[in-house]
């Protein structure tokens, strides 16, 4: 989220937008563009975008045999004058396309829609108050996108379905306080929301743009609630920030930020089935493609958490910022891809990590605020390059 000191050093360190707009990087022996090298060389080029909620930029990133290279940022933003907040940041399972939440707007946020590559501007969609996390349904066509209501009252809030093809807002979809960790199942046909004020998991059907199951994530008291029925107030003690799912949609993975643990749920039923203990503050989640890894962003500490699914053994590797936020995991399960916050006027950066070695294999700085990440593409070398 927009910090209140990113907000006051922005004007100061965040380069000119013109400046900024679709410009190509190359690599640079300052380092801020390229880190050093991998140990292990990469057999394939991957890249990422991540989205810089400070400096309303989006950086498209590649790593490779060369290391990691910022190729271009693009702007984004409706005043020039303002810090908008490009939040959430996603890509279509096809690869044409990527879409960022621009969080602030009059009176509503929206949500931008991009050619990925060429990076330019093709379609807006207005949603709800701060739209946060995205995702995209396996066919491309749906949209959805919480909105997380940073500012507003600790009031209900929605998830936004959006036609992607058109950019066309479908529905608002009531779910609770501050919606969050927005997850499609791979079948396509549930959408799943954490919400961050009010101890739930939320779930939607996609056919039916309508709440299906809510379940308390309060510690200890995890239930299905009846369609009807509202928790007791209280200050949330779960706090979840990110549900994810597995490769086989039988398991859901729960970040819960307050309560330092990372939780399995059953999907079928939704009752839990393990617990893995985390560091300080679990926040974004990710699951390896071959299931052999749950990856958690440890906000609250500057580290990585990589949760073997079967033993439940955790290994810990440390960010190159103070702030971790974002995660998402290679095709290939190799490589996790970790943005970190920062603080203050201090660039966020993006870290590679080695998922078999437990180890961080380069870092790069961006913009201001790191913060959403999507894998875009992954691209073998081609033998005598």
């Amino acid at each position: 989220m927009v910090t209140a000191a990113a907000l006051a050093v922005a004007a100061l360190v965040v380069p000119g937008r013109a400046a900024m707009a679709q410009t190509e990087r190359s690599p640079d022996s300052s380092g801020r563009t390229v880190a050093s090298s991998p140990s292990q060389t990469p057999e394939a080029n991957y890249w990422v975008y991540v989205a810089n909620e400070a400096s309303d930029a989006v950086s498209r990133v590649r790593f490779g045999p060369d290391g990691l290279v910022v190729e271009r940022s693009i702007e984004v933003g409706i005043r020039p004058a303002d810090i908008d907040g490009a939040h959430g940041v996603t890509v279509s399972p096809d690869g044409l396309y990527w879409y960022v939440s621009v969080a602030h707007g009059t009176p509503f946020g929206e949500v931008w829609k991009y050619t990925a590559g060429s990076d330019q501007l093709v379609g807006k969609a207005a949603v709800g108050m701060f739209p946060a996390t995205m995702a995209v349904t396996p066919d491309g066509l749906s949209l959805f996108v919480v909105n997380f209501n940073l500012h507003g009252n600790p009031v209900p809030s929605s998830v936004s379905a959006i036609f992607a093809t058109g950019m066309q807002e479908l529905a608002k979809i009531e779910t609770c306080v501050k919606p969050h960790g927005s997850t499609i199942n791979r079948a396509g046909t549930l959408h799943y929301s954490a919400c961050v004020g009010s101890d739930q998991i939320v779930e939607i059907s996609v056919d039916d743009l309508a709440v299906t199951r809510r379940l308390l994530m309060t510690p200890g008291e995890e239930r299905l609630l009846a369609s009807s029925e509202e928790p007791s107030e209280g200050a949330p003690r779960c706090k979840p920030t990110w549900v994810t799912v597995s490769p086989d949609d039988r398991q859901l993975y729960v970040a819960c930020n307050g309560n330092q643990e990372v939780l399995e749920l059953d999907a079928a039923d939704l009752q839990v089935t393990r617990r893995f203990a985390t560091g300080k503050g679990p926040y974004n989640l990710a699951v390896s493609p071959d299931g052999r890894y749950v990856v958690a962003t440890l906000k609250g500490q500057g580290s990585v958490a990589i949760i073997d699914r079967r033993s439940g053994e955790e290994r810990r590797v440390d960010a190159s910022q103070a702030v971790t936020h974002g995660v998402v995991v290679s095709p290939d399960s190799r490589y996790a891809f970790v943005s970190n916050e920062a603080i203050g006027s201090t660039l966020g950066t993006l870290d590679v990590i080695d998922l078999e070695r437990a180890e961080r294999v380069a870092s790069t700085p961006l913009a201001l605020q790191s913060g959403g990440i999507a894998f875009w593409k992954m691209e073998p070398i081609a033998e005598g390059t």
